[in-house]
């Protein structure tokens, strides 16, 4: 499966972006996905992981109550709306997706596909 993400810019603080992933090359239906973002200068970090088995999305507890992750089977695409955004939000925000896999993963390695990310930029 290929991923796209879409959807980021610059945006001040408070405001709101919607982040797109769209997936190509085999249905979402069955794949595991999952947001992820790199500030410049740190690590990778788990943003929130869903699954195609109906449990609840798991949030990092740096954006939960102001992301939310959704997914449309239909459109082969995965959402993340971002409200509330701060400037410690700033980072290059990428999907992933693992095939089959039933409960939420949180780490990278335990992804198989990766988009090529798309920058977020909050000024303060």
């Amino acid at each position: 499966v290929q991923l796209q993400a879409s959807g980021g810019g610059l945006v001040q603080a408070g405001g709101s972006l919607r982040l797109s992933c769209a997936a190509s090359g085999r249905s979402i239906s069955t794949y595991a996905m999952g947001w992820f973002r790199q500030a410049p200068g740190k690590v990778r970090e788990f943003v929130v992981g869903d699954t195609w088995t109906g449990i609840r999305p798991y949030y990092a507890d740096s954006v939960k109550g102001r992301f939310t992750i959704s997914r449309d089977n239909a459109a082969n695409s995965v959402y993340l709306q971002m409200d509330g955004l701060k400037p410690e939000d700033t980072a290059v925000y990428s999907c992933a997706a693992v095939f089959g896999r039933r409960t939420i993963a949180t780490m990278p390695d335990e992804y198989d596909y990766w988009g090529q990310g798309t920058l977020v930029t909050v000024s303060s």
